[in-house]
């Protein structure tokens, strides 16, 4: 039996009707504009639980994971600059972890100073953004031309990307605040680990200069997950008993 017919609405209801559904995807689309972001990530060495990373990352290219590599201040000035000239180890100044730099890597060896259409001065106006994590500008551009050069992104992406390597890790206070007490490697990795959900202690190298704690560093996929990396991972320093130099 033929389902019954049912009467035409009249033409103003049914214009309404598609006047209504055609502003939806834009009633929406605001509404998803308006939706405040979090951060990406959490700030090596403030407290509370990693934040949960939304702000996409640029994805670089042409390798298999980076190296987020964080030096401890005080063995560099030490090492590097006892006289305290430099910005970085002046009196004061109370530098701990700073980055390093972000490193592409093979799953065996590395790349380093790659062609890039990019120039390999890194422009004042770029990198003063990123003095906050990184000790100079002479650093960032050291580490774009041998590093970032071989990342697949240009300048500004690459530095973005170091800045969201560096907020995705959380450094406990007994790592980031405690300097002139000794602590074996394992005991930092471990340390890590408990405050990183995710990372693993096949995927952290923890390095030494002369007994001193040198460099905590940490394997990510290109689009900043936690991962084993064991040819760094054997590299690390084995000491039991590391001293880390007070912050001056």
């Amino acid at each position: 039996m033929p389902a019954p017919h049912k009467p035409d609405r009249p033409a103003s209801t049914r214009l309404a009707a598609l006047l209504l559904a055609a502003s939806l995807p834009f009633s929406l689309a605001g509404c998803g504009e308006e939706a405040p972001r979090s951060e990406a990530g959490q700030v090596a060495g403030s407290s509370g639980e990693p934040a949960t990373q939304t702000t996409p990352v640029p994805q670089g290219h042409g390798f298999d994971f980076y190296v987020l590599s964080l030096s401890w201040s005080p063995t560099w000035c030490m090492d590097n600059d006892p006289a305290g000239r430099s910005e970085q180890c002046q009196a004061g100044r109370k530098a701990g972890f700073v980055v390093h730099g972000l490193w592409p890597q093979f799953e065996r060896g590395y790349p380093e100073f790659c062609r890039s259409a990019e120039p390999g001065r890194v422009p004042a106006a770029l990198g003063r953004q990123y003095l906050d994590i990184m000790p100079s500008m002479g650093v960032i551009g050291h580490q774009w031309r041998k590093h970032g050069s071989c990342s697949g992104l240009d300048q500004r992406d690459y530095l973005a990307a170091t800045r969201a390597a560096y907020e995705r890790i959380h450094l406990p206070d007994t790592l980031a605040n405690a300097s002139g007490k000794r602590l074996g490697a394992a005991e930092i990795e471990a340390a890590l680990v408990t405050a990183n959900p995710g990372l693993m202690e096949a995927g952290i190298a923890v390095t030494c200069d002369r007994g001193r704690l040198e460099e905590i560093r940490i394997c990510m996929t290109p689009g900043l997950d936690f991962r084993a990396c064991p040819e760094v991972d054997r590299a690390g320093c084995k000491a039991k008993n590391i001293v880390r130099p007070a912050v001056r």
